[in-house]
């Protein structure tokens, strides 16, 4: 699963919310590995040995039924952490974990982030939160699947799929979106066709391509906004956290300019090793 490439961490928008010391202590337990698409990262009742922030991947987390259908319940990509057993007190889960789309991530080992989340602090208050963030996303998938048109679940994963990728395309082919919404592949077929027909995406051979964003919101229902709305309220007090920190007694905040420089500038250069150097002499 291991792959050579450059390592980013703060493409994961969690680890470039942390607090510039706590993320240089973390560093060195961050793995890169790469996830090929289908890939299981693990099944029901497995016990969760690492915990994954996804840069480029998005992991989709399924529930199978004994007659062996699926649905997809939520996704996990750059937004946050895959593991959240480990620090809520469980060691598995009841369903699935595969990679929807190929891409990058950063493994830690569960003991060690058991270890880090038990000092409290910025990391455990990040993680906490997006905890909730990512209740929100699962319960918020069920009323979706229950209540909505298949129109309206086909943009709703688009547009969540989207958020979490550095492009426009997705590789996908139908019979696996038909398995993340638990719907017929007809029924994929025939909205996509609609979609592609409205001048909103390109579907060709698996490859899909989100042509007009805007378009996609107008059609999409109401979870959409509820997930993304929920998750910018939970999340951005964490953004704040990261780019200002208390000195000390002294009133008032300050801000952490080189924190700030490496996460907004880093995802757009290319040598990660030299931009890590470049960090290390600002903070």
């Amino acid at each position: 699963m291991t792959k050579a490439q450059p390592a980013k961490p703060l493409l994961n928008r969690l680890l470039a919310a942390l607090p510039a010391d706590v993320y240089q202590r973390l560093l060195t337990d961050l793995e890169f590995v790469f996830l090929p698409l289908g890939e299981a990262i693990y099944g029901p009742g497995q016990a969760l040995k690492h915990l994954y922030f996804p840069t480029t991947a998005i992991i989709s987390l399924l529930y199978t039924a004994e007659d062996g259908t699926s649905a997809e319940i939520g996704i996990v990509g750059n937004d946050g952490v895959l593991g959240t057993a480990v620090f809520m007190g469980g060691d598995s889960v009841p369903n699935r974990a595969v990679v929807q789309s190929a891409g990058g991530a950063f493994r830690m080992k569960a003991d060690t982030l058991q270890s880090e989340f038990q000092k409290t602090g910025a990391f455990q208050r990040l993680l906490l939160r997006y905890t909730q963030s990512l209740i929100a996303q699962i319960s918020q998938t069920a009323v979706c699947n229950r209540l909505h048109s298949v129109e309206h679940q086909l943009c709703r994963w688009l547009l969540l799929s989207h958020d979490r990728l550095p492009t426009n395309e997705l590789i996908m082919t139908q019979n696996l979106i038909a398995d993340m919404l638990g719907v017929r592949r007809e029924a994929v077929s025939h909205q996509a066709s609609r979609l592609q027909d409205a001048g909103l995406i390109d579907y060709h051979r698996g490859h899909i391509t989100i042509l007009n964003r805007a378009g996609l919101e107008a059609r999409v229902c109401e979870c959409y906004g509820v997930v993304r709305r929920e998750t910018e309220r939970l999340m951005a007090p964490s953004l704040e956290e990261t780019l200002f920190r208390k000195n000390g007694n002294v009133p008032g905040l300050f801000i952490n300019w080189g924190f700030l420089l490496y996460r907004f500038a880093e995802p757009f250069c290319g040598d990660g090793e030299v931009f890590d150097s470049l960090f290390q002499f600002l903070v």
